[in-house]
């Protein structure tokens, strides 16, 4: 089953259960819990721990498995990289080893994001083309290969699978599709994306509605839904009344 299909899907069960049980449950929870149910940008998640609907991520994440030696020799010896731009890359990432965790993110997010924007058809000759680190630093590339290329740099500064994930997004200003990475730090997702080098929390960002996003090893479909008002169900009396 597709992605798309899958997302409607848990929509349409989604809006089922929430007709149903807003009346009686909704509206007697508790407001905490309901924000705890909230996830990237506001929306409710749905995990899997299943990457075959994401055929061009599987392909990325073996190719940067294959890639793995070549960082590891070009951090040992920059004389082992493949060509200068992997130098110029794993040397930023050496300069930012112990320094604090935000200042990681904004010193990458910058330093990536001056590589020029190039569309997957210039490059690659097709309409989609997920690329790993290597090939990006080669040819540059569109909004999920700055995504890739900083998840993997995150990830080589000792940053957790678990709190990296890769978001396809729609921006409702441009209304285009397009790719950010989320990290997690301290209960919060910080967003690293390449058309702005300002690094901001999801909650701070109004105009991306998030698809779908992925790690190593989960993905997420999205939905967009507000929270109904909690108000409290009516009491009655001891003659039936409501009051």
């Amino acid at each position: 089953m597709s992605l798309t299909k899958r997302i409607f899907r848990h929509a349409i069960a989604f809006w089922v259960v929430a007709s149903v049980l807003a009346p009686a449950v909704l509206a007697q929870a508790d407001k905490q819990v309901l924000q705890a149910l909230r996830g990237l940008f506001g929306s409710f998640e749905f995990r899997a721990q299943n990457l075959t609907a994401l055929p061009r991520w599987m392909s990325a994440l073996r190719r940067i498995a294959d890639e793995e030696k070549v960082y590891v020799a070009c951090m040992t010896a920059y004389a082992n990289c493949p060509f200068p731009a992997a130098v110029g890359w794993i040397a930023k990432i050496k300069s930012l080893e112990g320094l604090d965790r935000m200042t990681q993110l904004i010193e990458l997010n910058l330093y990536l994001n001056r590589w020029p924007y190039k569309e997957d058809r210039e490059n690659y000759g097709t309409s989609d083309y997920w690329a790993s680190p290597l090939e990006f630093l080669r040819r540059s590339g569109d909004c999920e290969d700055y995504a890739i290329i900083k998840f993997v740099s995150l990830r080589l500064l000792g940053f957790q699978n678990d709190d990296l994930r890769m978001v396809v997004v729609m921006d409702t200003l441009r209304n285009l599709p397009h790719a950010v990475l989320a990290v997690r730090m301290d209960e919060k997702f910080y967003i690293m994306d390449s058309l702005y080098d300002a690094v901001l929390t999801d909650d701070r960002i109004s105009f991306y509605v998030p698809q779908y996003s992925v790690n190593e090893t989960t993905r997420w479909a999205h939905i967009m839904a507000p929270i109904a008002p909690l108000v409290p169900l009516p009491t009655l009396d001891a003659t039936g009344e409501r009051r």
